[in-house]
């Protein structure tokens, strides 16, 4: 093995930016697989719980799971299809969250607001999470490094190239205004219950997007506010976690507490949970 190959197989401490980078890599790798079958042809078939899967979403969690193991080998993968074939790792202090292809329904449904999230969590908190949106170009990465700092960024990147992560933009979350919020929504899955939430709330302005991209939104400070309180999973939430964190927001359940990670004995549901701008 040459020593760049060994270096390749090393795994990278937890604390070092250069992870962040190299999650990055494995997101854009797996959304060039996602475009390529994408314009194959899908491919869609339903799961037990009747949501959709596609070709799309097996062969990128395949790549990304060759790819983590790689970057971090011996580091648990919780990963959706995986989990619902009843193949799922077993979490640890520290594990990666992955959802392959988040926002089926808009990929089935040829919008472009589909994204790959890989989330790392540590002792229980998303310390490091990268959103890449390969349809619409568009890359999210943030997280809490070894030194002490946290800091989050995007970038246009095309599905496949390198992440770079040298020319990424630096993003912070806006503070939380006293009145006319800009409230960010799922446009496929908005329930009853944060229906009344939004009404409840000084609402300036709502806008409406598919996958963890909503995310990206508050993180950037496009929004002061994501809640979705109807259950989704760990994977769909960790990476988004990890990014609005780093740009200096929070995200918790709907009573204030702690988000928590790794719950195999709830088949890793998140009942629901609110994603806030930066609040003083």
């Amino acid at each position: 093995m040459t020593d760049q190959n060994l270096a390749a197989a090393s795994p990278l401490p937890l604390g070092d930016p250069a992870l962040l980078a190299a999650l990055a890599d494995a997101a854009l790798k797996a959304g060039a697989v996602i475009l390529r079958i994408r314009k194959e042809g899908i491919g869609t078939r339903y799961k037990a719980d009747e949501s959709p899967v596609t070709a799309a979403d097996l062969a990128a969690e395949e790549i990304l799971r060759a790819e983590l193991a790689r970057i971090l080998p011996g580091v648990p993968v919780i990963a959706e299809e995986a989990v619902s074939q009843g193949r799922g790792e077993t979490p640890a202090e520290t594990f990666l969250l992955v959802d392959p292809l988040d926002g089926t329904r808009e990929f089935v449904g040829a919008s472009g607001e589909f994204t790959v999230n890989i989330a790392l969590v540590t002792a229980g908190t998303p310390s490091l999470g990268v959103i890449y949106a390969p349809a619409v170009g568009k890359l999210y990465a943030g997280g809490s490094f070894a030194s002490g700092e946290a800091r989050a960024f995007r970038a246009a990147r095309a599905a496949g190239v390198p992440s770079a992560p040298e020319s990424w933009e630096p993003i912070r979350c806006r503070p939380i205004p006293d009145h006319g919020l800009v409230a960010v929504a799922s446009r496929s899955h908005l329930d009853p219950d944060t229906q009344e939430l939004l009404a409840s709330l000084d609402i300036a302005e709502r806008i409406s997007c598919g996958s963890a991209l909503k995310f990206g939104l508050v993180a950037e400070g496009r929004a002061d506010i994501y809640p979705r309180l109807s259950t989704v999973c760990e994977w769909d939430v960790g990476a988004g976690h990890a990014l609005v964190r780093a740009a200096g927001g929070s995200v918790r359940r709907p009573d204030g507490n702690p988000l928590p990670y790794g719950r195999t004995e709830a088949e890793y549901r998140v009942p629901a949970f609110i994603a806030y701008g930066a609040q003083g």
